[in-house]
């Protein structure tokens, strides 16, 4: 009879053509070639034909390595070897009696694939506790880049592509990519490495690798970028990126986006993919803790802001009531003492009721200032109204209490349904705003036009222009822009806040256009029936008298 490794050696072709059949229809060999799959296992089989212990355990070591950066899990390649004793007990079986080694010798066999199977999971065990050592390192790494960002550092949104470059070496990869969720939306944040698609969208509900991710709880590949029929950012497919895999972000509060990462080599292995998982959810975590330590740095702000607001609000009513009452309490007072003074001084009551009604306009201007800051509507008492004669009165009035140059043009008539008080006191904000920051010695000019179905009012004055960087936020309440602030002239910052609101209650809009060649001119455009605009729970109001 034959040894073992007599046998072994001279069946060694058949042995492995067994092998390497069965091997195939493993699902541990899909997306591997021939020669990877039998680059290591025949040189184990001929250390069984030859003696040294020492020999075989190298290429157990060296199969086992092998296998893992194939992404093989243990059980895979477990199963190879004992795969590999079927194979040699079928060649056993078919081999003349004469060929067959000892029984004792099989006996051997068993025992030394049996020691190869318990060498590969101890192996693994002791990789398993160095790879979990790796991931909290490459963890470490990012809890430190997420705690610098809360202490004061660089937004962590801002310091992705160095969280990137840590997912990029934790996973051995050459490109890495994160995509966060908006609107319906994902697009990419940050990307490193070959090919990265900084620019990319797609829809949640596309036939994307990235949709694709981000409806799924369990980690999506994608083990060939040439031949899937996913959509993929351009340039990956022709940019050496052969293999994807990406994992959701998902944080307390739902979907925040995904994190994918590729590479130019063979498809990432199991255990590469749970490292991925583990990075993507310490990474949400971070995400989210950061979000919400921005919001509540936006609500500590604006808590601030309301508070300044407040102590701006009382101050402006103990500063600027406080002359109108004290003028009205003044002359109650010489009344009482005396009261045949109204025969002779008949002007008191006129002083009264001139500063009693200048108290009324601005605590009503207040009010209507907070309606517009909480979000509400300016009320509205819609009627018969005729802007020319308006913007003509006020142009007169503004004239004989200023002495400014102010010129009407355009329609003399322009009626529609609007609120005449509303308007008049836009348009006297308007003009004595323009009155306050304009050029003196220039015209301040009244535009009153129809364009279509609605009416246009422009008021237009030269001078210095508003920088555009103050712009955006004059039409706020308690808002000046800084030119007015240094200017020294007193003001409350509510007239624009004013025209915004008369502009939206009627179902229009205000703009602003200024600079140095071309002045500063401010547009009211109002649809000319107001009334279609208002709200559909709300009563018809009063009409107003007409305008004269």
């Amino acid at each position: 009879m034959a040894t073992v490794s007599e046998f072994i050696e001279r069946n060694n072709a058949e042995i492995m053509r067994c092998w390497l059949e069965q091997a195939r229809s493993l699902a541990s060999a899909r997306g591997l070639a021939e020669p990877a799959l039998q680059n290591t296992l025949p040189r184990y089989l001929e250390s069984l034909s030859t003696p040294g212990d020492e020999e075989r355990r190298e290429r157990v070591e060296s199969h086992f390595a092998t296998r893992l950066r194939q992404g093989f899990l243990v059980t895979e390649i477990v199963q190879e070897l004992a795969l590999l004793g079927r194979c040699i007990a079928h060649t056993w079986t078919a081999s003349p009696p004469e060929e067959r080694p000892e029984p004792a010798d099989l006996d051997w066999l068993r025992d030394e694939l049996h020691r190869a199977s318990g060498r590969i999971v101890e192996m693994f065990v002791t990789h398993m506790r160095e790879d979990e050592q790796i991931v909290k390192r490459y963890l470490r790494l990012l809890q430190d880049i997420a705690t610098d960002a809360l202490h004061g550092g660089a937004a962590l949104r801002e310091r992705l592509p160095e969280v990137l470059a840590i997912v990029q070496e934790a996973l051995n990869a050459q490109s890495a990519a994160i995509m966060l969720l908006g609107g319906g939306e994902l697009a990419t944040a940050a990307a490193v490495g070959v090919a990265a698609p900084m620019r990319y969208t797609t829809a949640l509900d596309a036939h994307s690798f990235a949709a694709e991710v981000a409806r799924s709880d369990e980690a999506i590949s994608v083990r060939d970028t040439e031949t899937t029929e996913l959509e993929l950012p351009e340039g990956w497919r022709h940019g050496g990126i052969r293999s994807l895999v990406g994992v959701q972000l998902l944080s307390v509060r739902g979907r925040m986006g995904i994190l994918y990462v590729g590479t130019t080599g063979l498809p990432f292995a199991g255990r590469a993919v749970r490292r991925l998982e583990a990075l993507a959810q310490h990474l949400a975590v971070h995400l989210e803790n950061a979000s919400l330590v921005a919001e509540l740095g936006a609500k500590i702000d604006a808590l601030h802001a309301e508070r300044a607001l407040r102590e701006h609000f009382v101050s402006v009513l103990a500063h600027d009531l406080r002359g109108p009452l004290s003028t009205a309490q003044l002359s109650i007072q010489l009344v009482q003492q005396n009261p045949g003074l109204l025969q002779t001084r008949p002007d008191l009551a006129t002083r009264v009721d001139r500063n009693l009604e200048q108290m009324d306009r601005m605590v009503r201007d207040l009010l209507d200032a907070n309606r517009i800051r909480a979000g509400e509507r300016v009320p509205l008492r819609l009627g018969e109204c005729d802007l020319g004669p308006i913007a003509a009165q006020i142009a007169e009035d503004i004239r004989a209490q200023h002495g400014a140059l102010i010129a009407t043009e355009g329609e003399p008539h322009l009626r529609g349904i609007w609120s005449t008080d509303e308007l008049r006191r836009a348009l006297w904000n308007l003009v004595t705003n323009a009155v306050k920051y304009g050029a003196p010695e220039r015209p301040i000019t009244i535009g009153v036009h129809t364009v279509g179905e609605h009416a246009r009012v422009t008021v237009h004055n030269w001078g210095a222009p508003i920088p555009p960087e103050d712009q955006p936020g004059l039409f706020e309440p308690f808002a000046r822009a800084r030119a007015a602030t240094r200017s020294g002239r007193p003001g409350w910052g509510l007239g624009l806040a004013l025209v915004r609101g008369c502009a939206e209650a009627h179902g229009g809009t205000v703009s602003l256009e200024s600079s140095l060649e071309t002045g500063t001119k401010f547009t009211l455009e109002l649809p000319l029936d107001a009334r279609p605009h208002q709200p559909a729970d709300e009563g018809a109001p009063a009409p107003s008298p007409p305008a004269p």
